[in-house]
């Protein structure tokens, strides 16, 4: 493929992720009743590449891919080469809890990133991810015979939409062709809404509106490391870690309540807090590990562990962030494995072994509690990359099945089947022109 169509498909493929960013802004990413609480649900962080493997990244160099978990990785590319790469994320979750069951469908943007070098054995990149979604809808009617006999019937409901997004540049640099050192910025900025309505079908009683409106912003940094160990000429060990900061929230938090009828409206309660630089209110620091073990071009099986401590968070107690008392933050654990094998990448006769296939499964602990126990999700991935073109440009298809929650304990289990759609693009921009 030429240089020129490559750039119009690239270009091509930004100008439409932009715009379905755009419009995810306006429409639910997310839906799940566990995004009542905090921040909302939490993304799975990485590219369709790593979502295949159960998630993996920490400890992962590929240069066929780039690897948004640890921004040491970025320097794992060829040195001449623009690389990006953008995904899309499709997720369909059944619900049920006692005798209720219900469904829900929603169209989420994984990620859009882009690397390129810098000097030698040091490289960037730069992107945009959603950090977490706020999507949520419930109504019930109270059957107290007490309270309706003398009011009639009242009906209680409740919405959440938003989302919070990340924004990222990163810079690696490689030591001694083993050590890489990365570090990035991030950026998060977003708006998250909940509305909680009460409503009397007797007129003579003013139903009632309250929630919130958080505009929230911040700032922190994630540091990274991997080294890898070549052991003879075919295998390598690759190590890798990643810390990052504790973030402190800032923006407004808008509060209200409404009494409206057929006669009038009335506005009892409005604050506007703002959340400064004194803000105690913040997203957890974590720290992740990895170790990964591989055949040079042919397969690779990889290990991840990630912990966040939210207790400090001061998110269970605080104005838009709390919705029930049963609500309080907690540690988020996850322990990932992966693998992945290309039959023989130098095939020039069969498609199919220029193929990477993925398998990987995944525990993860939430960052809350609901009652005093924790909820937890437990899957398993499978995925494909298939090559276009030459074998750096790929299409990759994965799904994820898993369960969240349980039927115990006041939960509500979730059980899902997610499908992601990732584009990597691959092209030699930075060739010293030899002659004209």
């Amino acid at each position: 493929m030429s240089r020129r169509i490559l750039n119009r498909w690239f270009l091509t493929a930004f100008l439409a992720v932009c715009a379905a960013f755009s419009a995810h802004g306006q429409a639910t990413g997310t839906y799940t009743p566990y995004s009542i609480y905090g921040v909302g649900d939490l993304s799975h962080p990485g590219t369709a590449y790593n979502k295949t493997m159960g998630g993996v990244g920490v400890a992962v160099r590929n240069n066929r891919y780039l690897n948004l978990i640890n921004p040491a990785a970025v320097t794992a590319r060829d040195s001449l080469a623009f690389m990006a790469d953008f995904s899309l994320y499709n997720d369909n979750k059944l619900f049920n809890q006692g005798n209720i069951k219900s469904a829900s469908n929603t169209f989420n943007i994984g990620s859009l990133a882009m690397s390129f070098p810098i000097w030698r054995s040091s490289a960037m990149m730069v992107g945009i991810m959603p950090y977490s979604d706020t999507g949520f809808g419930y109504s019930f009617s109270y059957t107290d015979p007490d309270v309706i006999g003398h009011t009639g019937n009242i009906d209680y409901s409740a919405t959440g939409t938003g989302s919070i997004y990340k924004a990222f540049a990163a810079a690696g640099v490689t030591f001694f062709k083993r050590l890489s050192l990365g570090v990035q910025w991030n950026t998060y900025f977003g708006q998250i809404e909940k509305t909680f309505y009460t409503d009397f079908d007797d007129a003579s009683y003013n139903s009632i509106s309250n929630g919130t409106t958080g505009r929230i912003t911040g700032n922190n940094f994630k540091f990274g490391l991997q080294y890898e160990q070549p052991l003879g000429t075919k295998y390598a060990l690759t190590v890798g870690a990643t810390y990052s900061t504790a973030t402190r929230l800032t923006g407004t938090m808008e509060s209200f309540r409404i009494s409206g009828g057929s006669a009038s409206s009335d506005t009892l309660y409005y604050k506007l807090d703002r959340l400064g630089t004194d803000s105690k209110v913040h997203l957890a620091s974590e720290i992740a590990v990895g170790v990964t073990f591989q055949e040079r071009g042919r397969w690779m099986a990889s290990f991840d562990y990630t912990r966040s401590d939210w207790r400090g968070s001061n998110l269970d107690g605080s104005r838009g962030f709390t919705a029930s008392s049963v609500f309080a933050a907690s540690v988020a654990e996850t322990f990932r494995v992966g693998f992945e094998i290309v039959p023989n990448v130098n095939d020039i006769r069969y498609y199919m072994n220029h193929v990477a296939y993925r398998v990987g499964a995944y525990h993860r602990k939430e960052y809350f509690l609901l009652n005093g126990n924790p909820v937890a999700a437990t899957g398993i991935t499978l995925g494909v990359t298939l090559p276009i073109v030459n074998r750096f440009n790929g299409f990759t298809l994965g799904v994820d099945l898993g369960q969240r929650g349980s039927l115990t304990g006041e939960q509500i289990r979730e059980r899902y089947v997610n499908v992601s759609i990732g584009f990597n693009l691959f092209d030699i921009w930075f060739r010293k022109m030899q002659y004209n």
